[in-house]
């Protein structure tokens, strides 16, 4: 069996694979600090809590944009599961070329991303990750990461609301029946939704104007992004699981 980590700012994502499937996801808080010990326990315990050996991980790859707690990670699995995990990172082995982006640079997520997209979609594919950041990226039909655009992540707009204006109420973060707002909180879900789908939607038109590829394929995947994709028909497909899919190709292009 495969481990496969999303490391991000916000959650891990972990999920298990058995060959080409996935058996198995859970969440961890990313923010909290924990030790390598903390880190292999708690890992061990919530496969075990799915019901499979832990005994059976035989791999394990890690994606991570929070490098102050790689070293806790990485120890934890080697410690408790006996295996020395693959970090993405600049040389890996990935099958996307980054052109005149600097590998340094470009978050390991986008490129994870970027890898599952062209590799079960095909290229040109716009793919937009809705995270503490969203992120649209374009991969060309060659394989090429052409671009990418960086906006605030939903939470983080409406974190930045309500801790940023003292007489604003946190939320449900949701879609509102009508743009017509009658009150704060719906004026606030509002504000937030409609804002990000108008944001995608004009990011999508731009995207496909500039590069000329009007054909492109939309991906979508994070967090809130089903919810997004509800609303916005320009996206083709929305895709919970791509970035840890990413994780197990780039994983298999190693050996």
């Amino acid at each position: 069996m495969l481990l496969t980590m999303d490391v991000g700012n916000t959650n891990i994502t972990a999920g298990i694979f058995v060959e080409k499937d996935l058996v198995e996801l859970f969440r961890i808080t990313t923010k909290l600090p924990r030790t390598s010990d903390e880190f292999g326990i708690l890992i061990r315990d919530m496969i075990a809590a799915k019901g499979l050996d832990t005994k059976q991980i035989s791999a394990a790859i890690i994606g991570s944009v929070v490098p102050n707690i790689m070293y806790s990670l990485t120890n934890g699995i080697i410690k408790y599961f006996d295996v020395t995990p693959v970090i993405v990172g600049p040389g890996i082995k990935t099958g996307i070329n980054l052109g005149r982006l600097n590998p340094r640079e470009v978050g390991a997520d986008r490129i994870v991303d970027l890898v599952a997209a062209y590799e079960i979609y095909g290229g040109p594919t716009l793919v937009i990750d809705y995270g503490t950041a969203t992120t649209y990226d374009v991969v060309t039909e060659d394989g090429v990461f052409l671009a990418g655009v960086t906006a605030p992540g939903i939470r983080t707009s409406a974190n930045a609301l309500w801790k940023g204006a003292a007489r604003l109420p946190e939320i449900e973060i949701k879609t509102p029946e009508s743009i017509l707002a009658t009150n704060t909180i719906t004026s606030m879900q509002a504000g937030l939704m409609y804002g990000v789908i108008g944001e995608t939607k004009y990011i999508i038109e731009q995207m496909k104007k500039e590069t000329g590829f009007k054909d492109m394929k939309v991906v979508a995947t994070g967090g809130l992004g089903k919810m997004i994709s509800r609303e916005v028909p320009e996206i083709n497909c929305f895709d919970d699981t791509l970035t840890l899919k990413g994780l197990r190709i780039i994983y298999e292009k190693q050996q």
